[in-house]
């Protein structure tokens, strides 16, 4: 913990304060810490980057070059603690948000506000921990991801009419990712049934269980920007309350197994992950290829990875302990296998390809 506490990045100490020691955004050293999260470490690092008028890397183009633009800059401040009380961040997103509308008011459309799940999910995801889960706009856009989920639960990467998603895979994630930012006291009922019929989607696969073996999903990054891994899957289900499930046993057996002995954990790898066929379309498609935002070294301790690592592990620890203390509280489910998808429905190789294109 020592590790996490260390004041050279504010950002990781502040939320190892909030996250694992549960101490209050007024307790004294909270907001100390917090006040020095513009100031020094990464995110001071990325402000450094910013230009004047609220963008990253480019005007023209939010997105690209990927990952280091507007959008995915963003997406990483919210994960570090940054939040709409830094005038550069407010200002950043608000141009974030005009950049991208989306149809019916929302933010998160491309072209003439067409919602993409991946995209949109995402971008709510990000401004809720940036502070604006009051903002008119995100909720238009919650209202989307609810709108368009599948009927059983869980969302595709692929573009829907403002409907249903036609089909599901676990690597689109992002929806549960925002729902669990956004504060339950605000949920309406559309929105809680939604997330308990996509949790029960992923917990039926056990987090993991679709196609053909990926092996990028049992390796743990950061910044994750808009994909997939176990420790994604993890992090979301324990915030959204499901941490006493027993169906999360492989992934949690994961996570402790990738454990070092002095009780950190490795950056396995950047995001995008390389397998073949993202090799194979890269190098047909050479002015696509990606640049990676880069926080920290591959194969070594990672500050961020330990942190959600023990923030997943805090909340399962606490999901059992309330269960000792009542066990009739919930009813413990015996993990439930389903047949595997065609792997063509899925994750990153022709969904998320068709959307780097």
């Amino acid at each position: 913990m020592d590790w996490l506490l260390e004041p050279e990045q504010p950002s990781i100490r502040y939320l190892a304060l909030t996250k694992l020691l549960g101490k209050e955004e007024s307790d004294p050293e909270v907001r100390a810490t917090r006040s020095r999260i513009p100031k020094t470490g990464w995110v001071a690092d990325l402000l450094a980057e910013r230009d004047p008028a609220g963008w990253w890397a480019r005007d023209k183009g939010w997105m690209e070059p990927r990952f280091v633009a507007t959008h995915w800059v963003m997406l990483a401040l919210a994960d570090l603690g940054a939040t709409r009380a830094i005038p550069e961040v407010a200002s950043s997103a608000e141009y974030w948000m005009a950049k991208s509308p989306l149809e019916g008011g929302g933010v998160g459309g491309f072209g003439k506000g067409k919602g993409h799940h991946c995209y949109t999910a995402n971008m709510a995801r990000g401004l809720l921990r940036l502070g604006y889960e009051d903002d008119p706009r995100v909720r238009k856009t919650l209202d989307w991801i609810v709108r368009t989920a599948h009927p059983k639960g869980g969302w595709s990467c692929r573009y829907v009419n403002n409907g249903p998603a036609p089909s599901r895979t676990l690597d689109a994630w992002e929806g549960l990712g925002a729902f669990a930012a956004y504060p339950r006291s605000k949920w309406t009922p559309a929105m809680s049934a939604v997330v308990d019929r996509t949790a029960q989607y992923y917990l039926e696969h056990e987090l993991h269980n679709q196609g053909d073996r990926h092996e990028p999903w049992y390796r743990f990054h950061w910044p994750v920007h808009y994909y997939y891994d176990l420790l994604v899957g993890l992090d979301c289900l324990t915030e959204l309350g499901y941490g006493d499930d027993p169906r999360l046993g492989y992934a949690l057996d994961l996570l402790r197994k990738k454990r070092r002995s002095d009780g950190r954990w490795d950056l396995d790898a950047l995001q995008p992950d390389p397998y073949q066929e993202f090799v194979d379309w890269f190098a047909t498609h050479p002015g696509n290829c990606p640049v990676p935002l880069v926080f920290e070294e591959v194969g070594k301790p990672s500050k961020m990875v330990t942190l959600r690592a023990l923030a997943v592990l805090s909340r399962v620890d606490g999901a059992s302990s309330a269960m000792a203390r009542s066990p009739d509280v919930l009813q413990r489910l015996r993990p439930v296998r389903t047949p595997p998808v065609s792997p063509g429905s899925r994750r990153s190789g022709s969904n998320r390809h068709s959307s780097v294109r």
